[in-house]
């Protein structure tokens, strides 16, 4: 990895600019074109530098007020097409497999919905439940007290190369 891939991986840590070309606005605070800043995340997400690419969404500030995990406990031979199947739901955000801790805790699949209210979001766990054909599945909503900070990936120690890039 080089200085410039480092400086890079600074500036995406605050998340890209807000702006219609923010790839544009990375190059131009790097000193490079656009066409080399896309190359370059490519090539750190070929490499494994980068594993995934996206979007944080701060649920809050949109509205929902209410955001639930739902713990499922599906048989093991059925959790993978139980969590596709709710992973294809539009109010479904984030679904995954954990293992099981028995005895105190049963719960295999693992999915969040956010709501405006409570009562939506336990409506929209029947749904879920009833599309995923999940009725019959023990199950636990758990409601979110308290919220945390949300941000994007951290690359290490890279306060050094963000200062670097923002005198670049």
């Amino acid at each position: 990895m080089t200085d410039l891939d480092r400086r890079l991986l600074a500036l995406l840590q605050d998340g890209l600019p807000l702006v219609a070309a923010p790839y544009g606005a990375l190059a131009q605070r790097l000193g490079i074109s656009e066409a080399e800043v896309c190359e370059r995340l490519r090539r750190l997400q070929a490499e494994g530098v980068i594993s995934r690419f996206g979007l944080v969404v701060r649920h809050h500030e949109l509205g929902y007020r209410a955001n639930a995990m739902v713990v499922w406990d599906v048989p093991d031979t059925e959790v993978r097409e139980a969590g596709r199947r709710l992973a294809a739901l539009d109010f479904v955000t984030l679904c995954y497999r954990r293992p099981r801790r028995l005895p105190r805790w049963p719960y295999n699949l693992f999915c969040m919905v956010h709501g405006l209210d409570r009562d939506e979001v336990l409506a929209q766990v029947a749904q879920a439940a009833r599309q995923a054909g999940l009725e019959q599945v023990r199950r636990e909503v758990l409601f979110s007290t308290r919220r945390f900070k949300q941000r994007g990936a951290r690359y290490g120690s890279t306060a050094e190369a963000r200062d670097r890039a923002q005198v670049a």
